[in-house]
């Protein structure tokens, strides 16, 4: 008896790694249903900077376009269609898996893929800065060189968006202090011989607002305190996962692939932080669709 399920895939989540999951099942003639809270591509909308991807793209918002319009032909075939909603959970059972929306709606399928991604960490997400009364910093990745030249600016961090964001706008004069801890050093590789930025080494950082600017205290391993007052603040800290319900979260935070259920399948930067890529997530969200088909046809 052929199992009654909504389809033969679900995917959580219309960024690259969901979007490529679902081309690639569809390209399989599995029929797929995406759960997307935004829109495709929503965060990639928001890169204002792209040189590492293949296909000549220089913006995230060139790309989500590029996506949006793949599934769009895929829904014409008739074998993806994009659902407007939010998984609150995802469960893998004997015969099927499940997504649960915030609205009731339970959707299954022989499979489920969850490809949510991850969400920039704010100030207040990391222990080694102290910012009581700043709730939100922009990001580094979505500003312009036009936002940034001729002021003194300092980012909080060394994630690998600074050498995304330098190579990208290679003409523009600007100047970065940027402010990171331990953790962050071995990323540091990539930008350490350009000129355009002031690597600061930090075991804490304080942020406070004052007139026209903001006034910065960062401790040093080898010394005390040292303070100034600059334009602007950038943050560039890295990323957290964006945590369905009912996935396995291991000790760093992230959701290893191994120790979820058979039938629940993570890609992209959900995986783990080392990886995190445009192009990877792409890769693997295409082999994720690719589990449950073999295993059908094993079948």
């Amino acid at each position: 008896m052929t199992p009654s399920w909504d389809a033969d895939l679900l995917v959580v989540g219309a960024g690259p790694a969901g979007v490529a999951a679902a081309v690639m099942a569809s390209s399989l003639r599995m029929t797929t249903v995406v759960v997307e809270p935004e829109q495709v591509g929503a965060k990639l909308r928001s890169i204002g900077a792209m040189e590492n991807v293949p296909g000549g793209w220089s913006t995230g918002a060139a790309l989500a376009e590029a996506l949006a319009s793949d599934l769009a032909r895929h829904e014409e075939l008739g074998r993806v269609k994009v659902l407007s909603g939010r998984a609150v959970r995802v469960a893998g059972r004997d015969d099927r898996a499940e997504v649960v929306l915030e609205d009731g709606r339970v959707l299954t399928a022989s499979a489920v893929v969850v490809a949510t991604g991850v969400t920039a960490l704010a100030p207040g997400d990391v222990p080694w800065i102290e910012a009581p009364e700043i709730e939100w910093l922009p990001p580094l990745w979505r500003a312009t060189a036009d936002d940034l030249e001729g002021r003194r600016v300092v980012v909080l961090g060394a994630d690998r968006p600074l050498g995304t964001w330098l190579r990208a706008h290679s003409q523009a004069k600007v100047h970065f202090d940027v402010l990171f801890p331990e953790a962050d050093r071995y990323k540091t590789d990539e930008v350490v011989d350009e000129q355009r930025i002031r690597l600061d080494l930090v075991e804490r950082v304080s942020i406070a607002q004052v007139p026209h600017g903001f006034r910065i205290t960062a401790w040093h391993p080898d010394g005390g305190p040292h303070s100034f007052v600059v334009d602007a603040v950038l943050t560039n800290m890295g990323s957290r996962p964006a945590i369905v319900p009912g996935l396995v979260v291991g000790a760093d935070g992230y959701c290893p692939p191994e120790e979820q259920h058979p039938r629940v399948l993570v890609a992209g930067d959900l995986k783990g932080a080392r990886m995190q890529r445009i192009a990877v997530a792409m890769g693997d969200g295409s082999r994720a669709a690719l589990t449950p088909y073999y295993e059908t046809v094993t079948d």
